[in-house]
């Protein structure tokens, strides 16, 4: 397995120490609780307690009790680091694998991000599909991550969390949100709940771009999104975050808040039948949203042909004759259809509003899913944030938007908000570029904490390595005190491939 060498030369070194990222002040201990650079542990401290927790695996008690010494050291010394740095926290993405039952093995990663000087966690408890609960012990309609005799009653997510705090981590619990995979989709009962767009597609059929999630450069068979207005959706959905929530993780990240991004064109939404909203039960309550007869019948003809005609406001003067007032729905403005507009300019305007009312419609149901998401952990009393792209609010040329319609400065202020700043274009321009974006909309008192993409000390997928991106978002936003790297595969392919693949 290839380790990254932390060393750095010393040109660096003084440039990172005048930006406040290396803590001022080392104290006379040993060296294996000494900090180099951005908090992470020197070569002789991770051989060090490598070495001591092997002989604790193999019965050594005397090793095991130095052990245990050696993880409160570090996360001492983790936390003085931190408090004495320009960012406090600092948190690595991390999905788990059955792999990591095996004896040793959760110790191992845990005190690999330890070393790497990171001072949290963000577990993928909820992924394609599937749960990191017991399978025993799951009353979700997803199947278990953990299955097969042996592991079916480990709860690998209550031992990291107890496992990770020992070391002066924080541990949150990273969900899916509107992503609830194809193992629910699929089944009988569940299949009203998926999204669907007006060419008769859903997420399974459609031509997306999967997430960085996903191993690079590959799609993921495994993602399927939900109508957000589905009632038994967001039921299911809000038992597992208690679930979730009854382990008492230091908070909980909601993460796929948004439709589905599509490929090429299909990036764009432009017209209705773009949208996720011919659900059954976003049709529905988007009918709902008619003031009177007039106005539902002409909302479902604009969304079974994506246009009207004046013959359709001719037609439902006749079928409902006893309404005198015009088409209405919630947000029309009236004086746009009066009769003394004339008609084919009211049907221009009805199209523009009809338009914007489905588009509003469909963000509205990412706010309200996430309202219901989120409310068993607030109840709870543990924290909760928001994973989101930066451009994924965007509108694009004079009437089109960002086919994920993921309204994130509308999300809620008491909630962290966590921007992917996943721009690739060789340096941190573009990445700095999405940071300011993001901050322009962002009210005041709310929690920024940018999701950094790469690795250290050498460049990945058209992004420059973390360190100059760290530099780069000193320069831009020297308030911001907490970030975020994905992802801990990245750093440690050979690692994750190992787990990945092992006979637990």
């Amino acid at each position: 397995m290839r380790r990254v060498q932390f060393t750095v030369r010393h040109r660096l070194m003084a440039a990172l120490l005048a930006l406040g990222l290396i803590g001022l002040e080392v104290e006379a201990r040993p060296a294996q609780a000494q900090s180099a650079p951005f908090c992470q542990q020197s070569q002789t401290a991770i051989a060090q307690k490598d070495k001591l927790r092997q002989a604790a695996l193999k019965g050594n008690r005397d090793a095991e009790k130095r052990y245990k010494s050696l993880i409160a050291q570090h996360a001492e010394g983790l936390r003085k680091c931190r408090r004495g740095t320009w960012i406090q926290n600092q948190a690595i993405w991390i999905r788990l694998y059955p792999c990591d039952t095996r004896p040793g093995a959760l110790d191992a990663v845990l005190d690999q991000i330890v070393n790497r000087g990171y001072n949290q966690i963000n577990v993928e408890v909820f992924y394609n599909g599937r749960v990191l609960l017991p399978a025993s012990n799951n009353p979700t309609p997803w199947p278990s991550v953990l299955s097969g005799k042996g592991v079916d009653k480990v709860d690998l997510l209550a031992q990291t969390i107890r496992r990770g705090r020992e070391r002066g981590l924080k541990v949150y619990a990273w969900l899916f949100t509107m992503n609830f995979g194809t193992s629910y989709v699929r089944r009988s009962d569940k299949q009203q709940a998926i999204a669907r767009n007006g060419l008769g597609q859903t997420s399974l059929t459609a031509s997306l771009v999967a997430g960085l999630s996903t191993e690079i450069g590959l799609g993921n068979p495994e993602e399927a999104f939900i109508d957000p207005y589905s009632p038994q959706a967001r039921q299911d959905y809000a038992r597992m975050v208690k679930e979730v929530a009854r382990h008492k993780p230091d908070g909980i990240l909601f993460d796929y808040v948004r439709y589905p991004r599509g490929s090429g064109s299909a990036s764009v939404a432009s017209k209705v039948q773009d949208l996720w909203i011919y659900g059954e039960s976003s049709w529905r309550t988007l009918l709902q949203r008619a003031m009177n007869y007039k106005g539902m019948e002409i909302i479902q003809r604009y969304l079974l042909r994506g246009h009207i005609t004046a013959d359709d406001l001719r037609e439902v003067n006749q079928l409902y004759p006893n309404e005198k007032a015009p088409p209405l729905w919630q947000g029309l403005n009236p004086d746009r259809v009066k009769s003394s507009v004339p008609l084919g300019k009211r049907v221009t305007n009805l199209q523009s509003q009809l338009w914007q009312l489905s588009v509003a419609h469909a963000a509205q149901g990412v706010i309200d899913f996430l309202a219901d998401a989120i409310a068993p952990a607030k109840n709870a009393g543990i924290p909760v944030g928001a994973v989101f792209f930066p451009e994924g609010n965007a509108t694009v040329g004079q009437t089109g938007f960002d086919s994920r319609l993921q309204p994130w400065d509308r999300f809620p202020s008491n909630m962290e908000w966590l921007p992917m700043v996943y721009a690739n274009c060789g340096d941190t321009s573009c990445i700095m570029a999405q940071v300011q974006r993001v901050l322009s909309f962002t009210p005041r008192g709310v929690q920024v904490n940018p999701v950094l993409a790469g690795i250290w000390q050498q460049p990945i997928s058209n992004r420059p390595p973390l360190e100059q991106q760290m530099q780069a978002l000193y320069r831009t936003a020297p308030k911001i005190r907490s970030v975020s790297h994905f992802a801990f595969s990245w750093q440690e392919p050979g690692s994750d491939r190992d787990r990945k693949f092992c006979q637990p």
